[in-house]
């Protein structure tokens, strides 16, 4: 085995570096991507919470009206059998 001259170091150090570079290049557009469609969500995430409070606020009170009606048949039926 022979000991590598300076220019066959020089030329494997230049591969070594521009794999390297290449590799970080497509680390950074990956990451970037991942980035937008991070952003994208928390977007898409705002408007749908949005959205869920608008419905919230704007709810019928269903609850309260079964509660009243029931009171209220509840009277009808004791004012009928006192009325008999």
């Amino acid at each position: 085995m022979t000991d590598p001259t300076p220019g066959d170091v020089a030329l494997e150090l230049e591969r070594l570096r521009a794999t390297v570079e290449t590799g970080f290049a497509r680390l950074d557009g990956a990451l970037a991507l991942l980035m937008q469609r991070s952003d994208q969500l928390d977007t898409r995430l705002a408007d749908h919470e949005q959205r869920l409070d608008a419905l919230e606020r704007s709810r019928w009170p269903l609850p309260s009206v079964l509660a009243m009606v029931a009171v209220i048949g509840l009277a009808l039926t004791l004012w009928q059998t006192a009325a008999h």
